[in-house]
């Protein structure tokens, strides 16, 4: 019955796609699509006689439930769709194993305290033809330190110089990270002049170039004729949003879209075959719960304890995903650099455990109907989640089955409007997202951004004196060896606190046609969308 199901909505789907793939209207964002479905079917058909090359990806994340509605980089987290499809690069590069190569920048030197000097890549235009030079680099950069939320506060950038080529840039404090957050997709360089951020449409430096937008419906990309490295293959590359994960399925299925990003884990069986193939590599992309620290539930340590005791990671990882990722300890993966999991020591599976922490804390089911109470209280978890992470609703069941053993019940709550949910304290518990916690192969960023008051990330309003203190001192030590001692600690403390529940951690597959290449996944999660990108 699934694959009938998917079937019919592959061929309904098909012609949804159709409408909106072969757009070449001039680059602005509307939110009108079938008005422009006729002259979309006309202008596909009309690429297709011209000889043109084009291509579509489905991608489950393009929309705006992930504050990934436009490709403008100094908007929250737009710039993980102006990186992933090929629209801006930055300064450096992250390798597989997430070491920092030259990418717009060929090298940087620091002095051992608040000045670097960065050396620009020669020859690199944007998009509409200007210069990548010091000036237009700086220009950008001030734009994002001006309007970013987060940017100030992660680089400390300022003042910058720019002379030719070189810029020279000066930070409040020593910041041995730098670099690694200039990696990060907020650090894409556009052309400030050029780029409309009323509408959310950046030109940058990446082989596409935006040709039409419609949030939580699709981009339209053509090749950027004078990439830099060398020459983009397609020639208009549709991206599709489509965050129901049967749908995603069925569109690759009935051959709708070429690729897929953010396939669930329970579609794979169909595309182990000649047709498709996979690309697969481990990530830092955590699948975790903050706890919300204002709830009067959540406030009982007991609690707290009892539900890191009670969920069954492994059974999630090994029945849910497949085997397709790691049960989690701490904030990074086992074996990650100098900070990995297996350094700290986190609660695992123990029902039975949890079950006497909850009685000596006076949480009792004395009603039998396997829910416990105290003074009253039912002990219900509402746990909020969103759908467009395949994975999350999920680990939603699996976390639901396993804390009924120990007697708390899960309310659900899986939505697309989870911003909104979270905006009001009151109305949930826990908040289980998937984010990239060392997205730069340093680990500051997860700490910065989830563990200090009032940051992005900090959804439960966790605070620890120590935690804020030990942060402060990663953000200024630039031996590595220590920054990984640093580190442990900081992981140790919010452990302690089961102020977060790491419960895995995913392995990326990228799925595409056979006759696709070039769609490779990388461990950082950015780099979706090159110019090696191909289909035949």
């Amino acid at each position: 019955m699934k694959k009938n199901i998917a079937l019919v909505l592959g061929m309904c789907l098909s012609v949804s796609l159709l409408a909106g793939c072969g757009s070449s209207a001039p680059a602005e964002q509307t939110t009108d699509a079938d008005s422009s479905t006729a002259a979309a079917v006309s202008e596909v058909a009309a690429a297709e006689t011209a000889g043109k090359k084009t291509m579509v990806i489905g991608d489950t994340t393009f929309n705006s439930e992930n504050w990934e509605e436009t490709v403008d980089p100094h908007t929250t987290y737009n710039g993980w769709a102006c990186i992933r499809y090929g629209i801006g690069e930055t300064l450096v590069h992250y390798t597989d194993t997430m070491e920092l190569e030259p990418w717009l920048a060929t090298e940087w030197t620091n002095d051992g305290d608040r000045t670097w000097t960065i050396t620009l890549r020669d020859g690199v235009k944007f998009s509409n033809g200007r210069d990548m030079d010091g000036e237009a680099v700086k220009q950008c950069l001030d734009h994002l330190l001006e309007v970013h939320d987060r940017a100030p506060s992660d680089t400390k950038i300022t003042d910058i110089q720019a002379d030719g080529q070189v810029l020279t840039v000066t930070t409040s404090e020593p910041n041995p990270a730098l670099m690694n957050y200039l990696g990060d997709p907020y650090g894409c360089i556009i052309d400030v002049d050029a780029s409309d951020f009323e509408k959310g449409i950046s030109v940058g430096t990446g082989p596409y170039v935006v040709a039409d937008m419609v949030t939580d419906d699709h981009l339209t990309l053509n090749k950027n004729e004078l990439y830099w490295d060398g020459t983009p293959h397609i020639d208009e590359l549709t991206i599709r949003t489509l965050s129901n994960g049967d749908t995603l399925s069925a569109a690759l299925q009935a051959g709708d879209i070429d690729a897929a990003y953010g396939m669930a884990y329970e579609a794979y069986p169909n595309f182990e075959n000649d047709n498709y193939q996979f690309s697969s590599i481990q990530t830092s992309r955590a699948f975790f719960g903050s706890m919300n620290m204002t709830s009067p539930i959540i406030q009982d340590a007991a609690v707290r304890k009892a539900i890191a005791l009670g969920i069954n990671k492994e059974g999630f990882v090994e029945t849910l995903l497949n085997g397709h990722g790691v049960a989690g300890n701490g904030a990074f993966p086992n074996g990650f650099a100098s900070f990995g999991g297996e350094k700290v020591n986190t609660e695992t599976y123990n029902p039975e455990e949890a079950m006497k922490v909850l009685e000596e804390a006076g949480w009792v089911d004395s009603d039998g109907d396997g829910i416990r109470e105290k003074d009253g209280t039912k002990l219900v978890i509402r746990w909020l989640t969103y759908p467009s992470r395949q994975e999350l609703p999920l680990l939603a069941e699996s976390v639901q089955a396993s804390l009924k053993e120990v007697g708390i019940e899960v309310d659900i709550n899986c939505t697309a409007s989870r911003r909104e949910v979270l905006a009001d304290m009151s109305k949930w518990d826990i908040y289980a997202s998937a984010l990239v916690t060392a997205p730069s192969g340093d680990p500051q960023y997860f700490f910065t951004t989830s563990c200090l008051p009032e940051m992005s990330y900090n959804f439960g309003a966790y605070e620890n004196e120590k935690v804020t203190e030990l942060i402060n001192q990663l953000s200024t030590e630039f031996d590595t060896a220590k920054r990984g001692e640093i580190a442990v600690q900081l992981q140790q403390a919010i452990l302690d606190d089961n102020a977060y529940v790491f419960c895995s951690f995913l392995e990326m597959n990228m799925i595409s046609k056979a006759n696709v290449t070039g769609y490779t996944a990388h461990a950082c999660d950015y780099y979706q969308v090159t110019a090696d990108l191909d289909i035949n």
